[in-house]
C-alpha cells in the first residue's frame, strides 16, 4: 500500500526539515519553505493530499493567506496550522476562512502532533471512501 502524502510548509527549514524527520517513515513528506512555494507543489499533485501542515507566520503570505488559497483545489485535504505565536486573531482567522481542523503550538509536544496527523490522514481517508461510496450510489 502507498504511503499517504503530507505537505509541510514552514519558512525556518530547520522546521521543515524536523517535521519530515518526523513523519518520513510512514509518510511521504513534500517540502516547501513559503507559501508560494506550497501552492506550486499542489499543483504539481492534481491528485488530493491527505494533510497539510503549515505555519502562520511567514513573509509574504501568512499561513491562513495559504490555507485558503489551497480550499480551490485541495478542498479535500485536512488543514493543520502550526504556529510559535499564540495570536488568537491567527486562530479565529484560520479556522473561519482557511477550514483548519487544528491549531498546533510551537514547540510542538511530539506524540500530540504525530497522532493528530494521524487522525487527519484518517480522516481524510474516511472522507473520501464515503465520497466513493455516494459516487457508487
Amino acid at each position: 500500500m502507498a504511503k499517504h502524502t503530507i505537505l509541510v510548509v514552514d519558512d525556518e527549514i530547520g522546521i521543515v526539515d524536523a517535521l519530515e524527520r518526523v513523519f518520513r517513515a510512514k509518510y511521504e513528506v513534500l517540502k516547501a519553505t513559503s507559501g508560494i512555494e506550497g501552492l506550486k507543489i499542489l499543483d504539481q499533485h492534481p491528485e488530493p493530499i491527505p494533510v497539510i501542515i503549515t505555519d502562520q507566520r511567514m513573509p509574504n503570505m501568512t499561513g491562513v493567506e495559504f490555507l485558503s488559497k489551497t480550499l480551490s483545489h485541495h478542498p479535500d485535504s485536512v488543514r493543520i496550522l502550526l504556529t510559535g505565536y499564540t495570536d488568537i486573531q491567527s486562530v479565529i482567522e484560520a479556522i473561519n476562512s482557511g477550514q483548519v481542523y487544528r491549531y498546533i503550538t510551537k514547540p510542538w509536544e511530539h506524540v500530540d502532533l504525530v497522532s493528530t496527523v494521524d487522525r487527519a490522514v484518517e480522516r481524510f481517508s474516511l472522507s473520501q471512501e464515503i465520497k466513493q461510496k455516494n459516487t457508487a450510489l
